[in-house]
């Protein structure tokens, strides 16, 4: 006789849904009375969804509910012609980017590899076309007047592309968000003052370049000026990495990423890139090569935007979770690095954000694109910084920051 499918009990979901909106969003310390709330879940995190709903609704806040059903969006990916891919609803966009104070995501693939059998150029194009309701987005977070978080509900799809059982899946997930505990919260605020003691020593030193080296890979990135390290602001969850937006321009060499990236409903296993001048000069992959290059040769998205480092002692994760969100955070022995190709995040800009112009930002290096994918390498690393003064120290190595 078959089991019955695990399912996480009311109350592990309402301590996530209170951790989501009473910790993650505002930047740690919760939604305040009247904020509006956009709460965005496929169709099997609904449980979550609920428990969400309920959160806001406890802290006098406003949830404005989107459910999306991954069939749709193969039905439209496979049926519709170039102009409707591209069809961007701007009124109904910008009456949304005004209202919302605050976004939720819940990621609840049914299955990861939903969109495998598409056409990867319309599964880009349908996901580009809503790049202007992120602009604006990005534009009122920079003036401190938004924030968001993603998270996770585990489904069987996700579990079996993990090769996991549902349980061993949300073990995971309750380890790593510290659901287990008496007070979540509590717990996660203590994580995050820990980190905030790395990131202000990793801040305090006048870092010139980083060099990244390890197995098949030999990597230099310039960190640019007027930049700072974040983390541990709540905008994932679960969230242990420390990363920085470095100078595009300074990034030269190799890396290789041995976790495979689930991306645009598909799998890319195995990649290699090689930077000169700051772009990609080569992109190889032993599974999906061809979705790999679709994917670069969007506007700037052949160049670096994020580079981030994960501390196995923050980190519970220790399994892979065919999920970015979990993988970008994986602990495990070594930690983790991960790129992203793409867009940069104008917050690690070290002064005020909304008085800088997209101009400014781009003779920082910081990169502009429609294009944030993170790719994640979690084999045995060391990590040296080059100061100004041409010092050189190492600053994390066998998966810690060693400050």
């Amino acid at each position: 006789m078959p089991q019955p499918e695990f399912v996480p009990s009311p109350k592990i979901l309402q301590k996530y849904a209170d951790v989501l909106v009473g910790f993650a969003l505002n930047s740690g310390t919760g939604i305040k009375r009247d904020d509006v709330v956009y709460l965005v879940a496929q169709l099997p995190g609904l449980p979550l969804a609920h428990a969400v709903y309920r959160s806001i609704l406890a802290r006098g806040g406003h949830p404005l509910l989107n459910i999306m059903d991954d069939d749709f969006k193969l039905l439209h990916v496979t049926k519709a012609n170039t102009r409707q891919l591209g069809f961007f609803p701007d009124k109904f966009y910008r009456g949304l980017a005004d209202q919302i104070d605050h976004w939720v995501r819940i990621l609840s693939d049914k299955d990861p590899l939903f969109l495998a059998k598409a056409d990867p150029k319309k599964v880009i194009a349908s996901t580009r076309s809503t790049q202007p309701f992120r602009t604006w987005l990005d534009q009122k977070e920079d003036k401190g007047k938004f924030t968001w978080t993603l998270c996770t509900y585990g489904t069987p799809g996700l579990a079996r592309a993990a090769g996991l059982s549902l349980r061993e899946y949300w073990d995971q997930i309750c380890r790593a968000c510290f659901l287990n505990d008496a007070d979540p919260l509590s717990t996660w605020r203590s994580v995050f003052a820990e980190m905030q003691t790395t990131l202000n020593k990793l801040n305090g030193l006048p870092i010139d370049k980083l060099h990244v080296a390890a197995r098949n890979t030999d990597l230099w990135i310039t960190l640019g000026e007027k930049r700072r390290w974040l983390g541990g602001s709540g905008r994932n969850i679960p969230s242990f990495e420390i990363f920085t937006s470095p100078d595009w321009r300074g990034t030269s060499g190799s890396i290789f990423f041995d976790l495979p990236l689930y991306r645009y409903g598909n799998i890319i296993k195995d990649i290699s890139l090689e930077f000169a001048n700051g772009k990609i000069v080569s992109a190889k992959a032993g599974k999906n090569e061809k979705l790999l290059h679709q994917m670069i040769a969007q506007k700037n998205a052949d160049k670096i935007g994020e580079f981030s480092l994960t501390d196995t002692h923050f980190s519970k994760i220790t399994r892979f979770m065919a999920d970015t969100l979990y993988d970008e955070n994986y602990g495990g022995k070594f930690g983790n690095t991960h790129l992203a190709v793409g867009k940069s995040y104008h917050d690690t800009y070290a002064g005020n954000t909304s008085k800088i112009s997209e101009k400014e930002f781009e003779k920082l290096g910081f990169n502009h694109s429609p294009e944030h994918t993170d790719i994640i390498a979690t084999t045995n690393r060391t990590v040296a910084a080059v100061m100004k003064n041409g010092d050189e120290k190492v600053i994390y190595e066998k998966g810690h920051f060693v400050l």
